[in-house]
Order: C-alpha cells, then sequence, then structure tokens
C-alpha cells in the first residue's frame, strides 16, 4: 500500500469514529499528516508505511506540537524494516507512540484500548497493582508464596504489587493463577506517560532571523512565541493570559505556497482550537480559507493581544473558540 493510500485510509477510519480531521499536510518538510479531534481528544498524526523512516527531529517536533496545542502526538504504521507491526501492542520511537492501523481501529472505532506495550526486552502490560494485591490475600497467599509459584524473587513480587509492569508471559501465568483479569489499558490518548520514559518536551529550534521581528512583536503583545522546524506554519504562540486562543503563525511573501501554508493553518485550527495568522509583507486580501492576512507593517502597530485578536477576527469569517 502506497503511503497516500494509507492517508486516506486512516483519515476516513477517524472520520468514521467521529473525529474531526484536518487537510492533510502536503508541504515538505512536515512533521505529521493530520489533525484529528474528537470531543477533547486531540491527535497529531504521522502515517508511515515503514515506521523506521520516523527520525528523531520529526519526533522532537511532534512532541513539541503536542505539548503546545495540547494534543497527543502518534504514528500510524504497517511494519518496520524486518516486521509487521502486531495488532493490539503499542510500539514507540523517539518518545511518540506508535499503533498499526489494525489497533487504531479498536482504539477509535470499537473503543478497545490496547493491553501491550513494547519496550526493550520484549512485550509488556501494566498490571493493575491494586487487583493483583487483593487477588494474592484472597487466596490467602504470601508474597513468597506467590513469588515461588512464579519462580521469581519475593523483591519483585513486592514491585509489581508497587506498580511495576509485568511481561505478557508473567501476566498470562498471574491471570491464570487467580482466574482474574489483572492488566489495565495503555492510555495511549494520554501519550502512553505511564509506560514510556518521561523525557521532557525537547528545546525550540532557533528561529529563522527573517522571522525575529514578528516574533518579536508577538512576545511584546503577549504570546511566548515557539518556533517550528517542519510543520506548515512558523511558530506557535501560546497566549498568557487565559481565554486567548493560541495562535499558528506563518510569514513569508504570498505566493501560491503561502497560499497553500495559510490555508492547511486553517485546517490545522480548525481542529486543534487555534487562530491562525500569516504576515506578509503585501496583502492582496483579508484572508485565506479562514487564515488572517496581515501586513507586516500593521502587525506591527498591535499594541496587545487583544488588539491582535480584533486585527485577525476582522478578517476572517471563522470565529474560534477560546478556552475556557
Amino acid at each position: 500500500m502506497s503511503r497516500s493510500a494509507l492517508v486516506e485510509n486512516v483519515t476516513a477510519m477517524l472520520e468514521d469514529a467521529g473525529f474531526l480531521v484536518s487537510d492533510r499536510c502536503a508541504i515538505r518538510p512536515k512533521s505529521f499528516d493530520v489533525a484529528a479531534r474528537r470531543g477533547e481528544d486531540t491527535l497529531l498524526l504521522k502515517v508511515l508505511v515503514n515506521i523506521d523512516a520516523f527520525d528523531a527531529p520529526t519526533g522532537a517536533e511532534m512532541r513539541r506540537l503536542g505539548h503546545y496545542l495540547g494534543a497527543t502526538p502518534m504514528v500510524l504504521g504497517l511494519r518496520t524494516r524486518d516486521e509487521e507491526l502486531d495488532p493490539g501492542v503499542v510500539y514507540f520511537r523517539q518518545g511518540v507512540p506508535v499503533l498499526s492501523p489494525d489497533t487504531a481501529m479498536d482504539l477509535f472505532v470499537e473503543e478497545v484500548p490496547p493491553l501491550i506495550y513494547a519496550a526493550p526486552g520484549g512485550l509488556y502490560v501494566n498490571i493493575d497493582s491494586e487487583v493483583l494485591a487483593d487477588a494474592r490475600e484472597q487466596k490467602d497467599w504470601s508474597l513468597g508464596r506467590l513469588a515461588q509459584e512464579l519462580g521469581v524473587s519475593r523483591r519483585t513480587v513486592s514491585k509489581y504489587e508497587d506498580g511495576m509492569n509485568a511481561s505478557v508471559e508473567v501476566a498470562a501465568e498471574l491471570e491464570e493463577m487467580f482466574d482474574a483479569p489483572l492488566t489495565s489499558p495503555v492510555e495511549v490518548l494520554d501519550g502512553a506517560e505511564e509506560v514510556r520514559e518521561g523525557d521532557p518536551t525537547p528545546d525550540d529550534p532557533d528561529a529563522d532571523p527573517d522571522d525575529e521581528p514578528v516574533i518579536a512583536v508577538l512576545t511584546r503583545v503577549g504570546y511566548d512565541v515557539h518556533p517550528t522546524d517542519r510543520a506548515p506554519f512558523k511558530a506557535v504562540g501560546e497566549a498568557r493570559r487565559a481565554r486567548l486562543a493560541s495562535m499558528l503563525t506563518g510569514h513569508s511573501t504570498f505566493d501560491r505556497t503561502a497560499e497553500k501554508r495559510a490555508r492547511i493553518m486553517s485546517s490545522v485550527g480548525r481542529v486543534t482550537r487555534t487562530r491562525s495568522v500569516y504576515v506578509v509583507d503585501r496583502a492582496t486580501r483579508d484572508s485565506v480559507a479562514g487564515t488572517a492576512l496581515v501586513e507586516r507593517e500593521d502587525l506591527e502597530q498591535v499594541e496587545d493581544a487583544d488588539d491582535l485578536r480584533d486585527l485577525i477576527q476582522e478578517r476572517v469569517d471563522i470565529d474560534v473558540e477560546e478556552p475556557a
């Protein structure tokens, strides 16, 4: 299957599951292919046939964007270089959860979350430590007795009851011993934080020197501005004041590529509940598909975040839901 066909299939699956899905980010370089939202769950999705193509810079960008936009970065793919991805298993690349389309279908359409995740050394599950402790006590087994039955140390059993995860084989043996389900799902929509290393958000890249005057204005009026490397927008602006939406920002000469980027920004903005503005030297219209076009001279006259919001709103027909 080609990557384009896979993206189309994933988009159709998400729409069937009730997600609002953005237009495809068809401009290179690109850190994600589509954004999607259902209720309060927002996703930034990269779709690959071979997940080994997911490199460290792209992973870092997706994690940054997920943090700034309140979204879960995720990769959907078919295989690695050596094998197909197993259904029902969450993998990780560059700190981002990776699912097969079948696993995504179960999660988003059937609402059946995965129970297994891959980590160095094999496949693992989350043991519900309280359920395990209750089951052991109901059977009137000591920690030592359970350790003996499993063929592990008493300390290992104690760690299971303190929340340490177990291999699939150990979990199956425990469930057979106690005749009860002891595993809990991998919380993929929270980034699977409980099973992956909690690495801090990667540092922002340096801004393009040409964009620094725009970033300076946005910073002055009340935004924390985060430059991007591979997104269809140049930066994400987080409003320092509550109840103001974040903002996707582009900046360049206005040409066909800029128009395409502005359309994508608007589509992504509708999904992520952000405003979008494209700064140009000379604007021949007010907006593109919901992205405001603002000349740099006009931007430099903006006094504060409310002034900028009003300027953007004057030029677009789409209202943005402000955060509660």
